[in-house]
Parts: C-alpha cells; sequence; structure tokens
C-alpha cells in the first residue's frame, strides 16, 4: 500500500521505534517511579531519557517542562481547561482542529469569553487581526501551527510577539509540525506546546506532550497515584509530577524517544525540505489537471506537507474509498475533525481528499498517486465509476 496519511499518523516507523518498544516491554516492562527495583529504575530512566531528547529537539534546558500525555488533545485539554477561569478571555483562529475548539466552546457554557478570528480563505491568518481581538481579559491565545485541513503554516513567531507584548499566554498546537518543521523554543515566544508522539515525532499511538514553559501555571485537570510524595492525600504541586497521574505508557514513550533520536541524527531541515519538494511536485502535478481544485495557499513556504483536494463534486469518502479498493492508496476523506476549517475554506458539504506524505514517502508513490487521480477522472468522464 502507498501510505499518504501520516497527517492522522506517521507510517511506517523506523525500525528502532519498533526494537525500543519490543525491549522495553519484553526487558523493563514495570512501572517506573512505584519501586527501587532495576527494571522499576530502568523504566523510570527511559521516561527521563525521552525527556531530554525532547529538550534536545525543541532546544529548551528543563527536562521536567515536558510532560507525557495521551495525545495532543489530552495536552490541549490539560492547557486549555487548566489556564481558563470563568470571564478569561481566549482567542482562536477559524482553522482549528476540534481538540481545541470543543474544549472552549465546552469552557463557553461556562462562562468563557471565546473569540474566533477568521483567516482568508487559504487557511492565513493576519496576527493584526489577533491584536485587534485582545481585551483586557484576554488570557490566552490558541493557534495550530498547521492546519490539519490545508496544511497553511501559522505565524506563529509575530502571533507570539504580540501575546508577549500584552501579557497574553500562547499555545501552539503543533500537531501537524512537532519532529517535522524545525522549532526552537529558545527563541519563540511560545508558553505552551501540545504534540504527538505518533505523528512527526515517529512514535507509537497513544503518546503525547505538552510543553510548559517555566513561569506558567495551570491547574491539573486530574489527581492520582504519581509515585512521588504517596504519603500526602493531596496532588504534588511540581513538574511533571502534578500532571503525570497513574501509570505512564512507558513502552510507547521509549518508542517515541527513539523516533526523537532518529530525528536527531538527521538533518531536520533537510528532512522538512524533501517533504516540501514532493508536496510541490504533487500540487504541481495536480495544478495542470482539469477538475481537481488543490485547498491552501499557493506558496509551498506556507505548508507542511498536507495536500488537500476535490474532484468536481464527488464526495470526498466515494474518491478515498476508490483510492484504497481500486488503487491500493491509504488517503482520507471528509471533514478531518476541523468544521471552522472546512466552512473556512468552503468545503463543509464535501470535505476534502487528503494526502499526507511522511518522511518515508517517495516522488516515485507521488507520481503513482498522479496517475490514479488521473485515472478516476477519466473513468469519472467516461461513467465507468
Amino acid at each position: 500500500m502507498i501510505y499518504m496519511d501520516n497527517a492522522a499518523t506517521s507510517w511506517p516507523k523506523p525500525n528502532i521505534v519498533y526494537d525500543t518498544v519490543s525491549q522495553a516491554m519484553k526487558e523493563y516492562g514495570a512501572n517506573p517511579g512505584r519501586s527501587s527495583h532495576k527494571m522499576a529504575v530502568k523504566a523510570a530512566q527511559a521516561l527521563i531519557t525521552t525527556r531530554e531528547s525532547l529538550c534536545r529537539l525543541f532546544n529548551t534546558p528543563n527536562p521536567f517542562s515536558m510532560v507525557f500525555t495521551f495525545n495532543t488533545t489530552d495536552s490541549l485539554n490539560l492547557a486549555i481547561k487548566g489556564l481558563l477561569k470563568k470571564r478569561d478571555h481566549v482567542i482562536t483562529t477559524s482553522m482549528e482542529h476540534n481538540s481545541v475548539v470543543r474544549p472552549l466552546m465546552h469552557l463557553a457554557r461556562a462562562g468563557i469569553d471565546v473569540t474566533i478570528v477568521p483567516t482568508d480563505s487559504t487557511g492565513i491568518i493576519d496576527p493584526v487581526e489577533i491584536e485587534k481581538a485582545i481585551k483586557g481579559n484576554t488570557k490566552l491565545i490558541v493557534t495550530t501551527h498547521a492546519s490539519n485541513v490545508t496544511g497553511t503554516v501559522m505565524p506563529i513567531e509575530k502571533v507570539g510577539k504580540i501575546a508577549k507584548q500584552y501579557g497574553v499566554l500562547y499555545l501552539v498546537d503543533a500537531a501537524q509540525t512537532a519532529g517535522l518543521i524545525p522549532l526552537d523554543l529558545s527563541k519563540l515566544e511560545i508558553d505552551l506546546l501540545a504534540m504527538p508522539g505518533h505523528k512527526g515525532l515517529l512514535g507509537p499511538q497513544g503518546t503525547g506532550v505538552l510543553f510548559i514553559r517555566e513561569g506558567t501555571s495551570l491547574n491539573q485537570i486530574r489527581e492520582g497515584g504519581t509515585g512521588s510524595q504517596s504519603e500526602s492525600i493531596y496532588q504534588p504541586g511540581f513538574l511533571p509530577d502534578r500532571y503525570e497521574s497513574g501509570t505512564m505508557n512507558t513502552p510507547g514513550i521509549a518508542g517515541m524517544g527513539a523516533g526523537i533520536e532518529y530525528i536527531l541524527s538527521r538533518d531536520q531541515e533537510k528532512s522538512f525540505s524533501r517533504i516540501q519538494g514532493m508536496e510541490e511536485m504533487f500540487i504541481d502535478a495536480l495544478n495542470s489537471i482539469k477538475g481537481v481544485k488543490v485547498y491552501g495557499p499557493k506558496s509551498i513556504q506556507h505548508r507542511a506537507g498536507i495536500i488537500s483536494i476535490n474532484i468536481g463534486d464527488k464526495d470526498s469518502r466515494e474518491i478515498v474509498n476508490i483510492l484504497n479498493n481500486e488503487y491500493d492508496i491509504a488517503a482520507r476523506g471528509s471533514l478531518h475533525c476541523a468544521p471552522l476549517a472546512h466552512e473556512t475554506i468552503g468545503t463543509k458539504d464535501q470535505g476534502t481528499v487528503r494526502f499526507s506524505p511522511g518522511v518515508f514517502s517517495t516522488r516515485e508513490e507521488i507520481r503513482i498517486c498522479v496517475k490514479a487521480i488521473e485515472d478516476i477522472i477519466h473513468r469519472i468522464k467516461t461513467r465507468s465509476i
């Protein structure tokens, strides 16, 4: 199968990830931080090793600022619900995933003031519009780094500077970019960064991270056993234990660490440039095919390896089923859990067919995908579909 669904989960993983997960389960599959026996100690060391790898990847010094979660959605819920209180104001954009929008809509019922700043039809936000939306009670700005629908890259550097200027916290959803686009947290004005382990970081599903910058305080949204301060009936107040109740997914986190080490062993900018090259090749070919509409920015510099298209007025899910069943190509159709983004680009009823190449994709696979689309259009015209 030609796998073009890396925006959902990266696949395949580097072999070192599979080996590391297997090793963790076979050799030290104990509970980290809950005992002093050697298996528990080795499990705990796997967690700290992954935190240290994250710090090297994102250029930030404190391993305990990297809090492990189940996925990006879990990270975003912790950041949003742990920060906002009744009568606080939060600013977001019309290109957000439901993992941002739904928590905000839930809190809106409890008295949180939410402003959704619209983007243009390609998903690009004007930072000036975000600045205009700031009020005296604005507590948080939250934006995606890159849209999961169009791949549109947001100007997080400019938004971060605006947030800093007004004393507002800035949360970035890096679900589509962490591990793919280089991010230097020593230079960016980002207070909270949510990311998955299973996409650009090349780890297993069921893993995620929330970076919490020093000085940023969140209320925890769950309490329980942490292996620390067990004599107390109250949740520890220090990082990362305050936010990491219950048994960690040690094999998954170790595998995520192996994925990060794989990224660190290569030139990250070169790897992303390679993906952009395939994306540009794909889009150039699609733009020459009559009947195909490509969504998102025209400039490849404003895109992050996601190509969303439609073929005439055909239902996107039907096209994805044809690609899967008849061409052995894995893509994704429908609304991609981002209805506001689809309203923005005008595809709420049709959805889009989304292709997302990854680090192991090839130009030959792109050519095969283009040929399949050409073939489908020909079959539609000749009514053989």
